[in-house]
Parts: structure tokens; sequence; C-alpha cells
């Protein structure tokens, strides 16, 4: 069932989506342009960087502002498709999967791609990062635990409990009441899981960035972003060869 916050998400997520695919065919085609000679051309890819990265903040951002309003649309999202949203971490992309992507890339020596290339320090650096954020995504995990366990404590329970046996309006009132109450403080939670799933997600993206020189960041920014943009494609075929069965 749509919701306004869903439906205020669907339509920004759409033009957000798009300028995204714009961004990967800037992403492309900087990364075709192999020699990097001047300061000028390394200020061309930073700020093509920044214009990346600051598009993924604005994601949060609006985000964060809508879910404070109703955060079981981002938990049930309308905008992705069933594909996108089995491979969703709490409202989003994995962190660790920046790692796998990053090693397949330079494992398989993906042609046109300086991923492959890079330095001992540079691989050292990113693997202290794997551990850091390993440790966050399961502080997240455990904080999300505590929030389906809090679903069985004595208040909820004693809400569940007395659900049916209130007769009189005015003690219907007062039991709306606390059930409001009780539903707040879970809606509360899950905005703070989502939050801060967002959070190592962005620290995972910032950590990579700052290991990288300019180019690796233009093809590791090609690199997710493309992934992406295929998985919601992927997605929407499936979806729509599923309609025609």
């Amino acid at each position: 069932m749509k919701g306004k916050v869903g439906e205020r998400f669907s339509e920004f997520f759409e033009k957000w989506a798009c300028q995204l695919d714009e961004y990967l065919q800037l992403l492309l085609r900087a990364s075709k342009q192999r020699v990097i000679n001047t300061v000028c051309d390394q200020r061309e890819l930073q700020t093509l960087v920044s214009k990346v990265t600051q598009h993924y903040k604005d994601y949060f951002t609006i985000k964060w502002s809508l879910a404070h309003e109703d955060v079981l649309a981002f938990f049930c999202p309308i905008w992705g498709s069933p594909l996108e949203n089995a491979y969703s971490w709490f409202t989003g992309w994995k962190p660790s999967t920046i790692f796998k992507l990053i090693d397949s890339t330079r494992i398989n020596r993906v042609p046109g791609s300086s991923l492959a290339e890079l330095t001992q320090e540079q691989l050292r650096k990113i693997e202290e990062l794997r551990v850091k954020i390993r440790l966050e995504e399961e502080k997240v995990e455990r904080e999300m635990e505590r929030q389906q366990v809090a679903m069985a404590d004595r208040k909820m329970f004693e809400l569940a409990r007395l659900t049916g046996r209130v007769k009189d309006s005015e003690t219907m009132d007062q039991f709306d009441g606390l059930v409001e109450v009780a539903m707040k403080g879970l809606m509360a939670g899950l905005e703070k899981v989502m939050k801060a799933a967002d959070c190592v997600r962005l620290r995972t993206l910032k950590g990579v960035l700052d290991v990288l020189s300019p180019l690796q960041c233009v093809d590791f920014l090609a690199a997710t972003t493309m992934l992406q943009i295929q998985l919601r494609q992927w997605g929407k075929r499936r979806d729509s060869i599923s309609r025609k069965e």
C-alpha cells in the first residue's frame, strides 16, 4: 500500500536514478581518457568525483528527512523491485560488498580499470578499512536484533494481551494512546538502525575514496554505480517478464 512518504520518495528516486545514470556516462567517459598529465586533468577528475559523491549525499539527506515521517516506507520500499529489495541491507546496499567489488576488479584484472593497479600501501589501507567496516556492520546488526527482541518486552506483551478486552470508549482512547506511544518508540528504534546503516555506507565510500587516486576514484565510482544501475534494470526486466506469464 502506497503511503505519502513512499510516493514522494518514489518521485525523488526516479529523478535521482536518472541523474545517476548520467553521471555514470561521465565517469565512463573520463575513465577512457587514460592519460592524466596535468594538474588541470587531475582537478577535472576530482570535480567529477565530488559531484557524484554529493549526489549520493543528497540521496541520504532526502531519505533521512522523509524517514522521520515514516521510516517503514524505507524498510518496505515501493520504488525498488523485489530483486533490489532482496539484496537490501537495512534499507540499502551492504557496505562490505564494496570491498568484494574492488577484489573482483583487481583479481580479474578488468581491462581498462585502474583498480587493477593498486599499490601494496593502498591494499593495506583498504584491508584495514574492510576490517573496521565489518565491525561496524556487526554493530548495526546487533542493534537491529535488540530492536526486534524489544517487540516481546513486558510493555508490548501487556498491550497485546489487552487488545480486544477494552470495551468502553474512554478506556479505548487511553489504550490507543498507550499503543501510539509504544509504536513511536518502535519507529524511533528502526530509524536509528536505518541511519546507523547509512552512516556505515557513507563512511565506506569516503574511506575507499580517500585511499584512491583521482583516476582510481573515477573507476571505483563507475563500477559501484554500474552495479547499482544494472541491479535495478535486471529487477525491472524480471518484473516485466513475471507480469506477462
